[in-house]
């Protein structure tokens, strides 16, 4: 069994770190944190996150906290789904043989994919990095070049002029 931790931005759903491990502890996930550490956590009741350890870490680095309710996943609804968009577009299409696996298909996935490309309706259909507009053509000049993404899993188009 794999667990990913992941920390998201809010404002443009940008995943700005993720980690992978077998044995997810408070010791752990608190060295994730000192790598990126956020100005706010919203987490759920999972012992990981409730230790005494883990509370005096988040306190001393004045990373202000909120817990959810219990059995409430709407309650951190991005993070929520970011997980099953992972699983329903990654994870459903490629299995990892190992956590170096895992770990290099979630990092192409988000570089090539996630963050430039794809699309997110809580963004006004904008993705997570803003790219630059591209060249305006005439519908019978206009010219898409297809990058393929995770060994053409997914696709990434661009207009050339």
């Amino acid at each position: 069994m794999l667990y990913v931790f992941i920390i998201i931005s809010h404002d443009r759903r940008k995943i700005e770190h993720f980690a992978v491990t077998t044995n997810p502890s408070s010791a752990w996930v608190t060295q994730q944190i000192r790598r990126e550490t956020p100005k706010y956590l919203i987490h759920d009741n999972n012992p990981t996150f409730t230790s005494k350890l883990f509370q005096e870490f988040l306190s001393n680095a004045n990373i202000k906290t909120k817990r959810t309710g219990i059995k409430s996943p709407r309650q951190n609804g991005i993070c929520e789904r970011v997980v099953g968009i992972l699983r329903a577009e990654l994870l459903n299409h490629v299995i990892p043989f190992n956590q170096k696996h895992l770990e290099y298909l979630l990092n192409n996935y988000l570089k090539e994919y996630y963050h430039p490309v794809r699309t997110h309706q809580g963004l006004n259909c904008q993705t997570p990095i803003l790219s630059d507009k591209p060249p305006e053509t005439k519908v019978e000049d206009t010219k898409l070049v297809s990058k393929p993404i995770l060994g053409g899993l997914y696709h990434s188009y661009k207009k050339v002029a």
